[in-house]
């Protein structure tokens, strides 16, 4: 359905080294179903973004900075990879503060490749089922979590994949995810 996030306003959190299509395909799947994408990074302007991590794959606007940023704003929040993006997340307070407080919102929140790594750092994996790319899943478990390998994996309202293969499976799920969700007022 092409409007099923119609009044939906979902926040996708990156920084420099983003994976760019871990950010772009799920960014036009919300909005192809009708929702509000809005890129909240750790400053304004632009980030870079990378292909297969290493080689530079343009910038991408940003429309907020995340320190200015509300979970009561948002109707979910989508966390890409990228070796170096999901690094200097997990180093931000502000990024940290605000995923940990929207996973425990109880909104949807969906994880990809490298992501997760900001989970760890808010504290908000023990006891959860997560998947994600295989070299983080050492750091989950340490967590607290219990690791699968599979293309999409959904606990509550974390909805994790594992890497850029797995873009379709992730994109379905976190359009559906969303549409389940009350949009927010």
């Amino acid at each position: 359905m092409p409007n099923e996030l119609q009044g939906r306003r979902i926040a996708f959190l990156a920084a420099d080294g983003v994976e760019k299509v871990e950010l772009e395909q799920p960014r036009e799947a919300v909005e192809n179903a009708g929702g509000r994408a809005e890129l909240l990074s750790l400053e304004g302007g632009e980030i870079d973004a990378r292909n297969h991590d290493l080689e530079p794959a343009g910038t991408i606007p940003v429309d907020r900075v995340v320190a200015d940023a509300r979970v009561d704003e948002y109707d979910g929040l989508v966390v890409p990879g990228g070796t170096v993006n999901a690094d200097k997340l997990r180093l931000d307070e502000s990024a940290v503060a605000f995923v940990g407080d929207f996973v425990r919102s109880g909104k949807p929140v969906a994880v990809i490749c490298h992501g997760p790594w900001t989970l760890v750092e808010a504290g908000v994996v023990k006891d959860r089922t997560l998947t994600s790319y295989p070299s983080l899943r050492t750091d989950l478990r340490n967590a607290g979590a219990t690791v699968v390998d599979q293309e999409v994996c959904i606990d509550g309202n974390l909805i994790t994949s594992r890497s850029p293969k797995d873009l379709p499976a992730f994109c379905q799920a976190i359009v559906d995810q969303f549409a389940n969700t009350p949009a927010h007022t």
